[in-house]
C-alpha cells in the first residue's frame, strides 16, 4: 500500500487562509503561529518604538515593521515570514502585500512554540537571503542573539543587563535594562 503524500501548499493557500490567522509558508508547508503572550507584545512595543524614534530623529531612509508583515524572503515564493520586527531599508522592496526579498534588519522573539523555528530554520533562512542583522529575543532566557553579516554571521551572545549596539547603523543602541524596568519583566 502506497504512503499517503504530503500535501505541498503555495502563498495562495497563505492568502486563502481566515481573517486572522497568522501562518507561514516554508518549503510548501505551513507553519501556524500562535497568539503572542502579553510579555512578547511588550517586547514588540518597546523594540519598535525605540528603532522608530531613533529612524525618525535622524532623518533615516528604513521603515519598520512589526507583525503581521509579509516578509517574501526570495522570488520563489516558497517562503513567506512574518518576522517579529522588519527593518526595510530599501524601499523598493516594500508594497501593499509586504516585503520583497531581504530585510536589513530582523528580530524574532522567541515563545515556547517559535524556539525551534527562530534559532534554527529562520536564522538559516534569513542568511542565505542575505539579512544584514538578525536578533533572536529570549524572554525565559532574558538574552539576545544577535547576527551580524558584517561578523561572518558568528553570534554574539547577550543579556538583558546589557545595551546592545545596532550593525545597520553607526550610533544606536538598545538599552535591554531599560526595557526590562519599563516593561516590568
Amino acid at each position: 500500500m502506497p504512503l499517503p503524500q504530503e500535501r505541498t501548499y503555495t502563498i495562495e493557500d497563505i492568502y486563502a487562509l481566515p481573517e486572522g490567522t497568522r501562518a507561514e509558508l516554508i518549503d510548501g508547508k505551513i507553519y501556524y503561529m500562535a497568539p503572542p503572550t502579553a510579555t512578547h507584545q511588550r517586547i514588540l512595543n518597546y523594540l519598535n518604538t525605540e528603532i522608530n524614534l531613533y529612524i525618525r530623529n535622524n532623518n533615516g531612509e528604513c521603515e519598520v515593521f512589526p507583525a503581521p508583515f509579509a516578509v517574501h524572503l526570495f522570488k520563489d515564493d516558497e517562503k513567506y515570514l512574518e518576522p517579529d520586527i522588519s527593518v526595510i531599508c530599501e524601499r523598493n522592496k516594500i508594497n501593499d502585500k509586504g516585503c520583497y526579498g531581504a530585510p536589513d534588519w530582523v528580530i524574532e522573539i522567541v515563545s515556547p512554540a517559535s524556539r525551534q523555528m527562530d534559532y534554527g530554520t529562520k536564522q538559516a533562512l534569513y542568511l542565505a537571503a542575505g539579512v544584514k542583522e538578525y536578533w533572536i529575543v529570549d524572554p525565559m532566557r532574558k538574552n539576545v542573539m544577535v547576527y551580524c553579516a558584517s561578523e561572518d554571521w558568528v553570534p554574539t551572545l547577550y543579556r538583558f543587563t546589557d545595551k546592545i549596539r545596532v550593525g545597520i547603523y553607526d550610533d544606536l543602541e538598545i538599552d535591554f535594562t531599560e526595557m526590562e524596568k519599563s516593561i516590568k519583566m
